[in-house]
């Protein structure tokens, strides 16, 4: 167990950080999910809705530093081409 003050207060930041970045975290799976179910369905209008909304938490989540630049762009990347797919 933490004996310093400042070991002490590096524990109530992680906990509380940690629980911000699960929500984002949950959020940021939960949109990619319904682009690829937008995607599969073959609606053009609802995956570019839900591809808009994943885009801007997912960047939201890389500018807070809960996800990492690289993956977010990786993420958009992967949703933008299958978006791409429906004719």
């Amino acid at each position: 167990m933490a004996h310093t003050q400042s070991a002490k207060k590096r524990i109530r930041q992680t906990i509380a950080r940690t629980a911000v970045n699960r929500s984002v975290m949950s959020r940021v799976r939960t949109l990619r999910k319904k682009v690829a179910v937008a995607v599969e369905s073959k609606d053009k209008d609802a995956a570019a809705a839900a591809y808009n909304e994943f885009a801007s938490a997912i960047d939201k989540a890389a500018k807070k530093g809960t996800v990492p630049a690289n993956r977010a762009a990786n993420y958009k990347s992967k949703a933008a081409k299958a978006l791409a797919t429906i004719a």
